[in-house]
C-alpha cells in the first residue's frame, strides 16, 4: 500500500508521482493585492500536471457585512470544485503555492473539512520545487471528472459566537497568525479596524518556518508552538488570522507534532470586527 501523506510533503517525493493518476497537484499561489496574478504565474510555470485554485473563486464563498472576507465556500459548490479537478477520496492531493504554505494550508484544511484526509502541503511550496532542480510547466492538463460526494466535518471550525462565549468563560485560547504589528493594531493593511480579539494570543504563522521557508525540524516546531499552548490545558485550541487562511498553516503545523483537535475561527478578525459589540484590544497578552 502507497503512503498517504497528511500533512506535508517534500519536493523529491513528490516528483516521484506527478504524472500518477490517483495524485492531483494544486497550485494555489495567490495574491491578495493583485488576485489575478497568481492564476498569471501559474500559466508561466508551475508543476507538472498541477491545477489552478483560486483563492476567492475556489477555496471561498461570497462575502457581505457581516462575514469575514474569505468565508468558507458552500459545501456542495467546493465538492463541485473537487469533482471538476478530478479528486476522488482515493486521490493524494497535493497543495502548494508561492508563500510557504500560507495559502495552500487553506486548501489542505478545506480537503479535510470535506473528509478527505490524503492531502499535503509542498513543503518550501514552489520555491523549493525550483531550487530542487524539478521541472516546470506551463501546459494546463486535461482531467477527467469525477464525481465526489461531499460529507462535511463542521465539528472542524467555530463561529465567531462561539469564539465570544468561549473567551468570555475561559474555555478557549484564540491564537492569531498575524504578525506583531497587525496584532497589536499598529498597521492595518487589509481591514477597516486594527487590532485584536481580547485574549488572544500571538503566534505569527511564520514562526513554523525556516530561512527557507520550510517548515521546522519536529522538535524546534514543538518547541515554539509550546511556548504559546502548553499552559492551556484543557482548553480549546481556536485559530485565527485576518480571514481564516493563514491560521489553518498553525493548525497544520500543530498536526505535524501530533497536536490534533484545534479548531479554525474561518471569519477570523475580518468577521469579529462586522459586530461593533464585538470587543477589540491593542494590548499584548500574556
Amino acid at each position: 500500500m502507497n503512503k498517504a501523506y497528511t500533512t506535508i510533503i517534500e519536493a523529491s517525493d513528490l516528483a516521484r508521482h506527478v504524472d500518477a493518476p490517483d495524485w492531483r497537484i494544486m497550485d494555489c499561489r495567490f495574491d491578495l493585492m493583485k488576485t489575478e496574478a497568481g492564476r498569471q504565474w501559474y500559466h508561466e510555470a508551475h508543476i507538472p500536471n498541477a491545477l489552478y485554485a483560486h483563492l476567492e473563486e475556489d477555496l471561498s464563498g461570497p462575502h457581505s457585512n457581516t462575514t469575514g472576507r474569505h468565508p468558507l465556500p458552500d459545501v456542495s459548490v467546493l465538492a463541485g470544485r473537487f469533482s471538476q479537478w478530478g479528486i476522488t477520496r482515493d486521490t493524494q492531493l497535493v497543495v502548494y503555492d508561492g508563500q510557504a504554505g500560507a495559502l495552500a494550508s487553506r486548501l489542505w484544511w478545506l480537503s479535510r473539512w470535506l473528509r478527505h484526509d490524503k492531502v499535503a502541503v509542498l513543503n518550501g511550496g514552489f520555491a523549493a520545487w525550483q531550487e530542487a532542480g524539478l521541472p516546470v510547466s506551463s501546459d494546463v492538463p486535461t482531467i477527467l471528472p469525477s464525481d465526489f460526494q461531499a460529507s462535511a466535518n463542521d465539528a472542524l471550525w467555530v463561529s465567531s459566537e462561539i469564539v465570544k462565549e468561549a473567551m468570555e468563560k475561559g474555555t478557549a485560547i484564540v491564537v492569531d497568525a498575524r504578525d506583531e504589528a497587525r496584532y497589536l493594531g499598529e498597521v492595518e493593511p487589509l481591514d477597516k479596524v486594527a487590532g485584536h480579539i481580547p485574549g488572544s494570543i500571538n503566534s505569527p504563522f511564520e514562526n513554523n518556518l525556516d530561512a527557507q521557508g520550510k517548515f521546522l525540524t519536529p522538535d524546534k516546531l514543538q518547541a515554539q508552538i509550546s511556548q504559546n499552548v502548553t499552559n492551556f490545558t484543557g482548553k480549546k485550541i481556536i485559530h485565527s488570522c485576518g480571514s481564516g487562511v493563514t491560521a489553518c498553516h498553525n493548525i497544520l503545523a500543530m498536526e505535524i507534532i501530533g497536536l490534533k483537535g484545534s479548531l479554525l475561527y474561518p471569519g477570523s478578525w475580518s468577521e469579529w470586527i462586522t459586530d461593533p459589540n464585538r470587543p477589540v484590544s491593542r494590548e499584548k497578552e500574556s
